[in-house]
């Protein structure tokens, strides 16, 4: 005797599910350490004498493009602040994970006077990598990420002004932010964060990142 209509619309119900838990989307089970899919163009780094830690390189236009994710990259992308600049960077930062097949989520830090509880909720997804977007994670991050060595961080638009090996920024004259103690640079302009220069920022910075190019802040004014 076939089973009721109901019973197979259940079954089929629980099928699905336990197929979408195996399908790659669940974090909590591990996967291959991320790669690097092509190379770095000429004039990314001097690779006769590549950047110390802390030290700032500038990447010649473009030399990060050949570089991609592998399969599988997870990806948190971590933001605070409404402003121009922080929405362009978001949205820089969604539109190369849809390009490039990222497993991205979203963490919104939406009080800025209680950003640290926000970094640990990333850092409990057990991301390969966190961008922050937003000034107003900078000071926060420097508090939590010199207790986080294994977990690789990209800052995108600002810097932290003594960053551990872990934390990548990638700047240019008219961002530069470094944290409340430092002020904001005198040449910030938020004008200049363009689609352009954000989509860059992006690529280039998890280009770095994939080729253990980290510690460093990469400098984009040529872009």
């Amino acid at each position: 005797m076939r089973p009721p209509l109901r019973a197979v619309a259940i079954l089929a119900a629980a099928a699905a599910l336990v197929t979408g838990c195996g399908s790659g989307h669940d974090w909590s089970r591990p996967h291959p350490r991320p790669t690097a899919v092509g190379t770095l163009g000429p004039g990314f780094i001097d690779r006769a004498s590549p950047p110390a830690p802390e030290a700032t390189a500038t990447p010649q236009p473009g030399s990060w493009a050949g570089v991609h994710p592998s399969k599988g990259y997870r990806v948190v992308l971590l933001t605070s602040g409404d402003d121009g600049p922080t929405k362009a960077l978001a949205a820089a930062v969604r539109d190369w994970a849809k390009d490039e097949h990222v497993d991205l989520r979203t963490v919104v830090a939406d009080d800025p006077s209680d950003l640290i509880p926000d970094i640990a909720k990333a850092l409990d997804m057990g991301p390969d990598l966190i961008v922050s977007a937003g000034n107003d994670l900078i000071d926060p991050l420097a508090v939590v990420t010199a207790n986080h060595l294994s977990q690789q961080f990209l800052v995108v638009g600002a810097e932290l002004a003594e960053p551990t090996h872990n934390v990548t920024a990638v700047d240019w004259s008219g961002a530069s932010f470094r944290g409340e103690g430092l002020g904001m640079s005198s040449t910030y302009d938020p004008a200049s964060f363009t689609s352009e220069r954000c989509e860059a920022a992006i690529r280039a910075g998890v280009a770095a990142v994939l080729n253990d190019l980290t510690g460093i802040v990469l400098w984009l004014d040529a872009v």
